[in-house]
């Protein structure tokens, strides 16, 4: 029998309880009671299959990783499953991109579109949990070499745009091609309600690490990850609500955290805004940054909240909080703060928002409907790093400033420009 327990947590606004699956009450199995060997990847990925199916079947239940290898192709997951890898059981993915077929509802930076499948995939489930002592790793060979983005890809990622501007169904935007090479999620949860992910490692990620999309109640714990790769980002809440992010650990090739509601005409259509976002007690080794809200954004995003964070001495990162948007996204960004943090060297600067970034899609592809996004009510409050260039950079429009920034005891040790820079910007307050 599955119960759910509810997380209270408080925050500068209304926070409801986030609400996760119990399965104290359910029966376990050993994942090699379904027929899994640990070094044959066929055996166990059928033994996968089998014991989530039948877990799913008999109203929930708990499958076992003992100690070993675990090598597998993709897992989906299903409701009421809860898998548990247990000290020294590491689960080891498949690098052949077959292995990921056929194609699933997914998305791209914000598209949606049929993909490769996550490499953990789980499609409209309730009450789904991986927890444990072990470990979840990605071989890279074929991966690495999808990293850079030639034509092909980039012409690709140009018919997706234009696809969804034009809001083409979903099933027809099918991006598994000849030289497309769009990588796969590591986890995705998409669609999905009451999540925990709790005390497991990740090594390694095609994509972006853990993807909560389109999704309500999560709760990620005490999770260690470590993917240096090119969007690297270790977890993306995109159109959620109710994230918990608590007690982890990021060694990440791009942003720690991506806060995100979707891009473009995309997000219009789903009209999904992200919001109620905690993010606290957790620690930050390397990444673009501490915490990014956007570019795919076009959602909207209100209510984050992070909190007693720490970036460790030597850490690459370029911002603590990087807000950034452009003339395509439309969307809102309302209610973020940023409290207690202690940081060393920061590349650029505590604070950065931006209303003008557009990367490589300035001069890929037109803006087809011009929307601009309002931003509003940050907050800072205890922010404390050695090294920058700026403690804040704010960029707005003309057309639409920046609206109510406060920042409270936020210092830097040194300031190697300008203490703030800021364009379009209304209502900027600083307390020492």
């Amino acid at each position: 029998m599955i119960t759910q327990k509810e997380i209270h947590i408080e925050a500068p606004f209304a926070m409801p309880a986030i609400k996760v699956p119990d399965f104290v009450q359910c029966g376990e199995k050993l994942i090699t009671d379904f027929g899994a060997e640990s070094g044959n990847q066929a055996k166990t990925t059928r033994a996968i299959a089998s014991a989530i199916a039948d877990a799913n079947a008999n109203g929930g239940g708990t499958i076992i990783f003992p100690k070993g290898e675990w090598p597998t192709a993709k897992v989906h997951l299903k409701s009421n499953v809860h898998l548990h890898l247990r000290e020294s059981a590491t689960l080891v993915f498949s690098e052949n991109p077959d292995d990921y077929l056929p194609p699933v509802h997914t998305s791209w930076e914000g598209l949606e579109c049929y993909n490769y499948s996550p490499l953990i995939y789980a499609f409209e489930c309730e009450n789904i949990a991986i927890t444990g002592e072990g470990e979840l790793r990605a071989k890279m060979d074929v991966w690495e070499q999808w990293f850079p983005r030639p034509e092909p890809h980039m012409q690709s990622l140009k018919d997706l745009y234009f696809l969804a501007a034009r809001n083409t169904p979903v099933e027809e935007r099918q991006m598994v091609k000849e030289g497309a090479n769009l990588r796969p999620h590591f986890l995705q949860f998409n669609r999905c309600r009451n999540i925990l992910l709790e005390g497991i490692s990740i090594q390694n990620s095609p994509f972006w690490t853990i993807h909560v999309y389109l999704s309500k109640d999560v709760a990620i714990k005490n999770v260690k990850v470590r993917a240096l790769g090119h969007n690297n980002d270790g977890v993306d809440p995109e159109m959620s609500e109710n994230v918990l992010i608590e007690d982890c650990v990021f060694d990440q090739g791009d942003d720690a955290i991506a806060i995100k509601s979707g891009r473009n005409q995309d997000a219009w259509r789903l009209n999904a805004p992200c919001k109620n976002i905690i993010m606290r007690n957790c620690t930050v080794k390397n990444g673009h940054q501490l915490v990014a809200i956007g570019t795919e954004l076009s959602g909207g995003i209100e209510n984050v909240f992070i909190d007693n964070c720490t970036v460790v001495d030597g850490a690459k990162l370029d911002h603590l909080l990087f807000i950034k948007t452009n003339e395509r996204r439309g969307g809102f960004v309302h209610n973020v703060h940023l409290r207690n943090i202690a940081a060393g060297n920061i590349n650029q600067g505590i604070l950065g928002i931006e209303t003008d970034v557009l990367y490589q899609w300035r001069h890929l592809v037109p803006t087809i409907e011009r929307r601009l996004t309002p931003i509003a009510n940050v907050f800072l409050t205890n922010i404390k790093a050695a090294s920058v260039r700026f403690v804040s950079k704010i960029l707005g429009q003309a057309e639409l400033p920046v609206e109510n920034v406060h920042l409270q005891n936020v210092t830097a040790d040194s300031v190697h420009e300008k203490e703030h820079i800021h364009e379009n910007l209304n209502m900027f307050h600083q307390v020492k």
